[in-house]
């Protein structure tokens, strides 16, 4: 699955002791779990009565996430995506498993949302972009057409009395890399709450999830948005922001991206041209749930910005921060009071 490199820096400190929970029944203690996942790093701290109970939902999570990636990721062969993708115009329905299929769901409403500037079709577009990241050569130009042939959300037929799936064209490649560990995220969180966990913060390659604030911080997580370190962020180039029940995810090219010819091109791709960014542009997106704040992250990284104001009006509860040419401005939740 695609990851972004994370330019999110945590700062929650004093949170070592136990805490009163908020009902007052039993105390609270921080734990803190991490391991490598979906070619990134997946990081957990949670509150919890004791070590057990943190442990056993921690497991639950965890066990959740290979699940997911299985199931979602386009790099493993056998992947249940991948498989779906292989039958691609064969003209049949295809039933698929809940988790894919919601995926794929929430995918394609955002595609139409974003007038495809998000696109889960792009896989054929981004496996030329990837190999020309590796061979550091640019993709030949006939590549790119026909790859473009085969890429498009509306050649992907969804059906949800059946929960199938039909993929028009031969050829095409679904890729959910752009909003999957968002979505993985929000799965986490339903499986902590399930386990009675309410306080906790996700962390998976910068695509980060709340839940209820720390107990002795009931303003929220406090979150360092920016390109300096955990312990040295850049004044000038950091964001705070505190954050409860919500998402918040980054994308920007500072870690990742092609330099050739004298020419640098971000990771963050356009689905219309099948190529990387040329422009400088880091988009922070915080939503209500963590698929909504990844994918739209490369939704206004691909948007220009005097289409941005008219997208924003699409997203309710979403707000968005763009550093473009070194300069940072807010595109605000309601019409009409965007700051640039």
């Amino acid at each position: 699955m695609h990851t972004l490199q994370s330019l999110f820096f945590l700062l929650i400190l004093g949170l070592s002791g136990p805490f009163q929970s908020s009902c007052g029944a039993q105390a609270l203690q921080r734990f803190a779990f991490g391991r490598g996942l979906m070619g990134t790093q997946f990081r957990v701290i949670l509150f919890a009565p004791d070590s057990l109970i943190a442990q056993a939902a921690y497991s639950q999570v965890s066990a959740r996430m290979d699940t997911l990636n299985q199931i979602m990721s386009d790099y493993l062969d056998g992947s249940e995506i991948n498989r779906l993708s292989e039958t691609s115009g064969l003209g049949r329905w295809v039933a698929v498993s809940a988790p894919l299929y919601a995926v794929l769901q929430k995918s394609y409403q955002l595609a139409r949302l974003s007038n495809g500037r998000y696109d889960p079709t792009i896989g054929p577009l981004s496996q030329l972009w990837r190999r020309a990241v590796r061979q550091r050569t640019f993709p030949p130009s006939r590549d790119r057409r026909h790859a473009q042939l085969a890429v498009g959300y509306r050649l992907m037929q969804l059906d949800s009395t059946t929960r199938s799936v039909r993929l028009l064209k031969p050829n095409m490649r679904l890729d959910v890399g752009g909003i999957g560990q968002g979505f993985a995220v929000d799965e986490a969180a339903e499986v902590l709450r399930a386990a009675g966990i309410y306080s906790f913060l996700l962390d998976l390659g910068g695509d980060i999830l709340a839940g209820s604030p720390p107990p002795d911080r009931p303003e929220g997580w406090r979150i360092n948005v920016g390109s300096g370190t955990n312990t040295r962020p850049d004044p000038a180039d950091t964001l705070v922001v505190l954050l409860r029940n919500a998402a918040i995810t980054t994308s920007g090219d500072t870690y990742r991206h092609l330099d050739l010819n004298g020419k640098r091109y971000s990771h963050v791709m356009n689905p219309r041209s099948g190529l990387g960014l040329r422009h400088f542009v880091r988009v922070t997106v915080m939503a209500p749930e963590g698929y909504r704040a990844d994918a739209l992250t490369k939704v206004f990284s691909v948007a220009k910005p005097n289409a941005r104001k008219r997208l924003i009006r699409r997203f309710p509860g979403v707000r968005v921060w763009v550093l473009e040419k070194r300069r940072i401005y807010t595109v605000n939740v309601f019409p009409g009071t965007a700051t640039g």
